[in-house]
C-alpha cells in the first residue's frame, strides 16, 4: 500500500487510512476526537534530546536524519508493526511541525519504504 505523512491539524480525509501520529509530545489545540487516531506511537518518534537539539533548523537537517534513523534502530518492534501494517493498508504518519519538509515524518516514511521495498 502506501505511507503517507501529514500534518495533525489538517483535516482528516476518507483515504488516510491507518492514522498514526509520530510526536513524542501532544499537539497543541488538537483533541483526541478531532485527531482521529489510530495509534500514537510517542516510542518512535525522536528523543527529547534529539528533538531540542534539532529545533527544526535545516542546516540540522542531515545530522538530524542520520541521529533519527539511529534512534529507530532501538525500536525494531514498533517500526516492524507500521511496515507490517503498510502492506495491508495505507498509512498515514502525523506529525505537529509547521515545516513539512524537515521533520522526523518524513524520517520515518524513508525508513519504512526501504524496509517495505526489501521484503
Amino acid at each position: 500500500m502506501s505511507v503517507r505523512i501529514k500534518r495533525i491539524y489538517d483535516a482528516p480525509a476518507d483515504d488516510d487510512g491507518y492514522r498514526v501520529l509520530v510526536d513524542r509530545v501532544w499537539p497543541r489545540g488538537v483533541s483526541k476526537q478531532a485527531a482521529r487516531l489510530d495509534r500514537w506511537l510517542k516510542e518512535v518518534a525522536p528523543s527529547t534530546e534529539l528533538r531540542r537539539w534539532f529545533g527544526h533548523d535545516p542546516s540540522r537537517w542531515d545530522e538530524f536524519r542520520k541521529r533519527y534513523r539511529g534512534e529507530l534502530e532501538e525500536t525494531p518492534a514498533l517500526v516492524q508493526e507500521l511496515v507490517d501494517k503498510a502492506r495491508s493498508t495505507s498509512v498515514t504518519l502525523l506529525f505537529s511541525a509547521r515545516d513539512r519538509q524537515h521533520n522526523q515524518a518524513v524520517v520515518l516514511r524513508e525508513w519504512l519504504e526501504e524496509r517495505l521495498g526489501s521484503g
